[in-house]
């Protein structure tokens, strides 16, 4: 992965794909896909770490070239 994301812009990428911003609570954002019944939890940071965006991607079932696509 060459290019690092912030919590924005993967929030931004995940309602695209049809997440609804659900809540926030302190620099956690809340996301839910009603038609998969998929929750992700995506912090509101500058730059996420490899691993957390990795499982943010993960859980939402996209993979890193999509995530780009969108963004």
């Amino acid at each position: 992965m060459s290019k690092t994301f912030s919590g924005r812009q993967v929030v931004k990428a995940l309602r695209r794909c049809g997440f609804v911003v659900d809540h926030q609570r302190g620099s956690h954002i809340f996301l839910h896909n009603l038609d998969k019944n998929i929750s992700v939890i995506v912090p509101n940071k500058k730059e996420l770490k490899k691993g957390t965006l990795n499982n943010i991607i993960k859980k939402a079932g996209l993979t890193i070239d999509d995530l780009q696509k969108l963004i």
